[in-house]
């Protein structure tokens, strides 16, 4: 990996950001809103309607790395989950307050 690739950000983590400030301040958005939103962008003619489901793992991975920066805050049933343990079950991603 060259230094700029290790420099330049995920496109994903980049439609997350993107996705939660366009939003505002208390909008928050669902990993499938993300995936969805995100396969749109790279999209091809043959891709199944459900392509985005391939991009689930990677909004997750990339909504945990922005969490543990404090960019972006994980929340389940409404509240605030420790980005350094496990999270399961359903999740929304918001902009910390």
């Amino acid at each position: 990996m060259t230094e700029n690739e290790e420099t330049r950000p995920d496109p994903v983590a980049l439609k997350i950001l993107e996705l939660l400030q366009d939003g505002g301040p208390d909008h928050t958005v669902s990993p499938d809103d993300v995936a969805r939103a995100f396969a749109e962008t790279r999209r091809k003619k043959s891709d199944p309607p459900d392509v985005w489901r391939r991009y689930m793992n990677a909004v997750r991975q990339q909504a945990v790395h922005l969490a543990r920066a404090g960019r972006i805050v994980i929340l389940r049933r409404g509240e605030p989950q420790d980005p350094h343990a496990p999270i399961k079950g359903l999740i929304r991603l918001g902009l910390p307050k």
